[in-house]
């Protein structure tokens, strides 16, 4: 557990969000409920400081660098947790920020179709029932959700 605390601290001094993601299998098998929490919120802290540079330097984060690919999931990650928990008019904003952060086209389509479900006020899980293709977004292997089966209205 020591080696893992290590590779995790070593990881967050240095801001390696990627890093973190792939340390999170061990994570899961090693730590409880409140230290997987505390995991989870650093990665978010880091996520949210390279949005907050990204923005004062009007860049745009781009899916193909590492650090950059973990940094839109952990805050894509972060929108769905607001989603989900009925806060839309919190998570349409997030999906507008990232979507607007990344450079990548398909990720800025899905977020868009993600701010309209959370602008009509479609529950999450309504969202995922009736508007997503989940066998193609399994089978697509995108830490988001990309396949949809209807638009929404």
């Amino acid at each position: 557990m020591d080696e893992l605390k290590a590779k995790i601290h070593k990881a967050q001094s240095e801001g390696d969000i990627a890093s973190l993601y792939i340390l999170e299998a061990q994570a899961h098998e090693t730590f409880d409920d409140d230290t997987l929490m505390a995991y989870y919120a650093n990665i978010l802290d880091l996520a949210l400081e390279r949005l907050t540079n990204a923005l004062e330097n009007l860049e745009r984060l781009d899916m193909n660098e590492v650090q950059d690919f973990a940094t839109l999931r952990a805050l894509y990650e972060y929108a769905v947790e607001h989603y989900s928990a009925g806060a839309a008019t919190d998570a349409s904003a997030l999906f507008e920020v990232i979507g607007g952060l990344s450079e990548d086209e398909a990720f800025n389509s899905a977020m868009k179709i993600h701010r309209s479900a959370c602008d009509a006020q479609i529950p999450f899980d309504d969202f995922i029932e009736e508007y997503v293709d989940m066998n193609a977004v399994q089978e697509g292997g995108k830490f988001y959700i990309s396949f949809f089966t209807k638009e929404i209205a």
